[in-house]
C-alpha cells in the first residue's frame, strides 16, 4: 500500500445522501472534527491529516465504488464508515480483499465479523441484547415479543440473539417476519401483532421503511394500550426524524445518549454542536459515536507504533485505549478486535431519550476464535 510521506491520508465513507443521509452528514461532521482537533494540535507524527470524505449515498454499490477509490487513487492509510451491515460487506472488498486496508467500522451491528484488517467500534449483540431484554422483562413483566424486521444480515443475526435471550428468560417469540428496506404497507403485521396477545415488538427495521411502521402501529394504540416498543438503534438523530408521537415510551440500548452527564461526553456534544447546528445531531445509533471512538482509537495506536507501518499499527490498535470518549473510555479487547465500552438503556418521551439505566462497562464477547469453532461446527 503506497503511504505519503507529507500526509497522512484518512478516507471516510459516509451516507450523506439518501435515506440515511441525516446520519451520514453527522458522521462526515464528527470526521471533519476530530481530525481538525487532531491537526491543530500538531497533527499525528509531526505529519498532518489529510481527510479524503466520500459519499456512499446509501447505496452499497456505490459505497463499494468509494472503496476502490480511496484505495487505488487516494492511497489512503485508513478506512473508516459505513452504517448498514450490507454496506461494511461492500467496503470490505476492495479495503480489505483487494487493497489489504485497515477498516474500522464505527456502527453498533450483529458481531461475528472478523478479519485481521477490520476493527469495530460500535455496540455488539452482547453488550446490547443481553442486558436489555432481561432487564426489559423483569421491568415491564412483558413475555410475548414479535420481531417484524428489515431483509439483510443485521436483523437476521441480531432475531436469533433476541430469541436466545427472550427464551432463555422465559419467554416466547409470536412472530417473526422480513421485508425489503422500502417496504410501507405494514397492516397485515401490524394486524398479527395485535391478535398475537404481543407484549413487545422489537423492531429491526430501517429507514425509509420504518417510518410506515411507527405510523401503523401508533394508529392502532399499541402502546397505549400497554404494549412495549424497542429499536436498540434508535437515537436522537432517529426521534428527530419522526412524529414524537409514533416513538414515545420506545425503549433502546446504546453506547451514548446526549443526557450522557460525565464532563467529557458533556463538552463533546457542546463543541459539535457549536461547529455543527442544525438537525445532523452527535448521537451513537447512527454512528457517530463510533466513529469518534475509531479515530481516536486508530490515533493512540499509531502514537504508540510510532509509524504507520500497517502491521505495527494494527499490533497497537489491537490493544488501544482511550480515557474520555462519548459515554465514557473505551478500550479493544486484544484479540477480539470490539470495543469494551459503557452501555445505556434509554427511553424516548417527548422526542428525546432520558436515560433509565447506565450499565456501566460491557464486554463485546467477540473472541475470533469462539466463532472459528462454530463455524466449524456448523459445517
Amino acid at each position: 500500500m503506497k503511504q505519503s510521506t507529507t500526509v497522512i491520508k484518512v478516507g471516510v465513507i459516509a451516507d450523506q445522501t439518501g435515506p440515511l443521509s441525516f446520519a451520514g452528514i453527522a458522521n462526515a461532521n464528527v470526521a471533519r472534527m476530530v481530525i481538525a482537533d487532531i491537526n491543530a494540535k500538531g497533527g499525528l507524527l509531526g505529519r498532518q491529516i489529510e481527510l479524503h470524505l466520500e459519499d456512499s449515498a446509501t447505496n452499497d454499490s456505490v459505497a463499494e465504488a468509494k472503496a476502490t477509490k480511496l484505495v487505488e487513487q487516494d492511497h489512503v492509510d485508513v478506512i473508516l464508515g459505513g452504517i448498514y451491515s450490507s454496506t461494511r460487506e461492500a467496503i470490505k472488498g476492495p479495503a480489505i480483499a483487494k487493497g489489504k486496508t485497515l477498516y474500522i467500522y464505527p456502527e453498533q451491528y450483529e458481531g461475528q465479523d472478523y478479519d485481521p484488517l477490520l476493527f469495530c467500534t460500535g455496540p455488539v449483540p452482547a453488550q446490547q441484547m443481553e442486558p436489555l431484554i432481561p432487564w426489559l422483562m423483569r421491568q415491564t413483566g412483558a413475555k410475548k415479543f414479535y420481531l417484524p424486521s428489515a431483509d439483510y444480515i443485521w436483523p437476521h443475526v441480531l432475531n436469533k440473539k433476541v430469541r436466545e435471550a427472550v427464551t432463555a428468560n422465559g419467554g416466547s417469540i409470536v412472530g417473526e417476519e422480513y421485508f425489503p428496506l422500502d417496504h410501507t404497507d405494514y397492516r397485515e403485521t401490524v394486524g398479527k401483532i395485535m391478535s398475537s396477545g404481543a407484549e413487545v415488538v422489537f423492531n429491526t427495521t430501517v429507514p425509509p421503511g420504518v417510518a410506515s411502521l411507527l405510523e401503523q402501529l401508533y394508529n392502532v394504540d399499541f402502546t397505549k394500550r400497554g404494549g412495549h416498543l424497542v429499536t436498540t438503534y434508535f437515537d436522537e438523530n432517529f426521534l428527530n426524524f419522526f412524529p414524537a408521537a409514533h416513538t414515545e415510551g420506545m425503549y433502546s440500548c446504546l453506547d451514548y445518549y446526549q443526557p450522557v452527564g460525565d464532563p467529557f461526553s458533556k463538552e463533546l456534544l457542546n463543541q459539535y454542536e457549536q461547529l455543527y447546528p442544525g438537525s445532523a445531531k452527535f448521537t451513537a445509533g447512527t454512528a457517530c459515536s463510533g466513529l469518534y471512538r475509531g479515530l481516536r482509537l486508530w490515533e493512540a495506536a499509531v502514537r504508540e507504533a510510532g509509524s504507520l507501518e500497517q502491521e505495527d499499527v494494527i499490533q497497537a490498535l489491537d490493544h488501544a485505549k482511550i480515557a474520555e470518549g462519548p459515554g465514557g473510555p473505551a478500550e479493544m479487547v486484544p484479540g477480539e478486535h470490539h470495543v469494551r465500552m459503557n452501555m445505556y438503556i434509554a427511553q424516548a418521551s417527548n422526542g428525546s431519550f432520558k436515560i433509565l439505566k447506565n450499565l456501566g462497562t460491557i464486554d463485546p464477547k467477540e473472541d475470533p476464535t469462539q466463532r472459528i469453532q462454530a463455524a466449524k461446527i456448523g459445517g
